[in-house]
């Protein structure tokens, strides 16, 4: 039986990833909500967000803040690169949305494999943020690179609240998610709309992979496990429910922490499984779903 100070310190780190999820689970929603379209590259975003900022910061040598904020703007032009090349032309085609999510997981493949190609598959770490010693709570040890994945997620989730909330661009992505005709009879220019979520999305993966990075790794391949996790975190909490995919992540977190802590850590990803077929019997609206 692990002793409190032990699981204690899993379930800081586990809200920590869970954030890193949530982030990823909101970009799913944003772009589900203004098209339909589960986007499986999402993960891709996440990758690219960690790998752009390593080579800006140590091949271009740039300031690691620098190198992270042309990361975020180069990510979200990427996203809407993606719209307008892979997506936009089925969309004009009226191709059935199986066909535009298979088209996303196409695209992830390819730039997996450009990635390799292009920096290798060794894996790529940057420097914390915050080089300092942990903060100590008793026996317990908060990084500061927690700190600033926690508040960073927190400032994105209460930025986009407002964003959404008071201005008329996210006014209208909102009505572009209640109703695409209706909102285009009232002239809102759906298709811009569209691939500014791709950007916005692109963007929070990007700032993801940032976040993340110091933590643990990056490299060519972690791209599909992000995604996997982002996607359980956006049904967890209401497919479409950009907070309850927030709260989702941080749920998925806890879990795989205290997976880790009282079986194994090679069953993380078994609790993740868990969890989502937990609230598919259970509650298949999620946390902010509709119950049924």
């Amino acid at each position: 039986m692990p002793d409190f100070a032990f699981l204690a310190q899993a379930i800081v780190s586990g809200i920590s990833t869970g954030c890193i999820y949530g982030l990823i689970g909101i970009g799913f929603c944003v772009i589900y909500n203004a098209s339909g379209i589960v986007n499986f590259a999402q993960g891709a975003f996440v990758m690219l967000g960690g790998m752009v900022t390593y080579t800006l910061f140590t091949a271009w040598g740039l300031p690691l803040l620098l190198a992270a904020i042309l990361t975020i703007i180069v990510v979200a032009l990427a996203g809407v690169v993606l719209e307008r090349v892979v997506v936009r032309p089925l969309w004009n085609r009226n191709a059935t949305i199986f066909v535009m999510i298979l088209a996303t997981l196409a695209a992830q493949i390819v730039v997996e494999r450009a990635t390799l190609i292009a920096v290798g598959d060794q894996p790529k770490t940057l420097p914390v943020f915050t080089d300092l010693p942990p903060i100590r709570l008793g026996s317990i040890a908060i990084g500061y690179q927690i700190i600033w994945i926690i508040g960073a997620s927190l400032a994105i989730i209460a930025g986009l609240g407002l964003f959404f909330r008071s201005t008329k661009v996210g006014k209208a992505m909102r009505a572009c998610a209640i109703n695409r005709e209706a909102a285009m009879l009232l002239g809102i220019p759906v298709s811009r709309m569209l691939a500014l979520s791709f950007a916005l999305s692109a963007a929070l993966g990007a700032i993801a992979g940032i976040l993340i990075t110091p933590t643990q790794y990056t490299a060519f391949n972690v791209g599909v496990p992000f995604a996997i996790s982002g996607f359980i975190a956006a049904i967890v909490g209401g497919f479409g429910k950009p907070f309850g995919a927030f709260l989702g992540g941080i749920m998925l977190g806890l879990a795989q922490a205290i997976a880790v802590v009282f079986l194994d850590a090679g069953l993380k990803n078994v609790a993740a499984l868990t969890v989502l077929l937990l609230f598919l019997f259970i509650r298949p609206g999620g946390l902010l779903g509709a119950v049924k």
